[in-house]
């Protein structure tokens, strides 16, 4: 039986339908051999009796050869019959009890099962905000109460780590936000030059809406807690403007992370590009498509250039910085239900990588 579609039944049967499909099966099954066997022996001693019965009534008789032939024929009638009977009956028996089995076996199921469906219950209750609560099953100390007891102990370690990074969100925003928060009061009183404070304090300000993201990023657990309406391909086109849009379409999700997957994407291909080489950024609907010449990369390695701080050039490739480029772009991905994907490009196309990512569209606009 295959646990993980459900078994035979399918995957919509339930534990405690297979445990009173199967009480019955079994019963069905040794209620069938236990007639069968009696039926076999029932009918061997009623042919026997009946052979006795007829010698006897020759024997005392004394009848001709055809009254005794008859005899033997009403013998083997009355034993066919008897054991048809038999049969007939054991059947239906057989039949009715195995209905209640089943019967038997649903209330006893039931019965089993209730301390499983009230933990069912109160884990869905459950979420980050109250996992100080806990299923506390009552009872005899079972295989359910130990079941019970080992999810509590879960419980416990996952509100630890909750608690933990928790903390961890608090203190590095305090300590990101206030070198930012130096950093542009510096700039709007030291520099005297309009143009570089201006590109500057533009530069510390999405930085902190940028900080502003990732921890709304952090804190979700699955994916974002906010969204808008952000027409994708208006957002490309902000990161690059020879970016080729062929369809417009509106993604629900962050303006900030989407500018930013734009971006590490576009960053990444010009990064690891080599001289002569190209980049093309394409748009359609919610599928950003960037193609880059660059180094070789062998296939078996193009998944791990997403992985965390994979940095330097060839087979760790992610650019000079801290290694976070495409991690990041994943993240953000995932985030808005999407997802990212690369492939490879031969040394006879140039080399580089054609990372594409799929993003849910909301609306598509003409």
């Amino acid at each position: 039986m295959n646990a993980g579609n459900g078994g035979y039944l399918g995957a919509g049967s339930t534990i405690r339908t297979r445990i009173a499909l199967v009480y019955g099966g079994v019963f069905l099954v040794l209620g069938a051999l236990l007639l069968l066997v009696v039926n076999l022996l029932v009918r061997a001693g009623t042919d026997g009796q009946a052979d006795a019965i007829v010698a006897r009534a020759d024997g005392s008789g004394g009848g001709d050869g055809v009254a005794v032939v008859e005899a033997y024929r009403i013998g083997d009638d009355v034993s066919r019959a008897a054991n048809e009977q038999m049969l007939m009956w054991s059947c239906l028996s057989l039949l009715v009890i195995a209905c209640g089995a089943v019967v038997v076996g649903w209330w006893t199921a039931g019965r089993v099962l209730r301390p499983v469906h009230e933990m069912t219950a109160r884990a869905r209750r459950l979420s980050e905000r109250n996992l100080d609560e806990r299923l506390a099953v009552r009872g005899p100390d079972d295989e359910l109460k130990e079941l019970g007891d080992t999810i509590d102990a879960l419980l416990g370690r996952l509100e630890a780590a909750f608690d933990s990074q928790r903390r961890f969100i608090a203190n590095a925003s305090h300590e990101l936000r206030t070198p930012l928060a130096t950093q542009r009061a510096a700039l709007q009183v030291g520099l005297d030059d309009c143009d570089v404070r201006r590109i500057l304090l533009d530069t510390n300000r999405h930085s902190e809406r940028l900080l502003d993201g990732l921890l709304l990023l952090a804190r979700g657990e699955r994916g974002l807690a906010e969204r808008e309406d952000v027409p994708f391909a208006e957002v490309v086109t902000e990161e690059y403007e020879d970016a080729a849009v062929a369809e417009h379409g509106v993604v629900r999700g962050s303006r900030v992370l989407l500018r930013q997957l734009v971006r590490n994407l576009v960053a990444n291909a010009v990064v690891h590009n080599v001289p002569g080489g190209f980049v093309d950024v394409r748009v359609a609907g919610g599928v950003l498509t960037v193609v880059n010449t660059g180094p070789v990369v062998p296939p078996g390695d193009v998944e791990g250039l997403f992985e965390p701080f994979r940095r330097g050039e060839g087979r760790d490739r992610t650019g000079p910085g801290a290694g976070l480029g495409l991690s990041i772009v994943r993240s953000i991905a995932v985030a808005h239900c999407g997802s990212v994907t690369a492939v490879a490009r031969g040394a006879e196309e140039g080399g580089g990588l054609v990372v594409t990512a799929t993003l849910p569209v909301a609306v598509t606009r003409p």
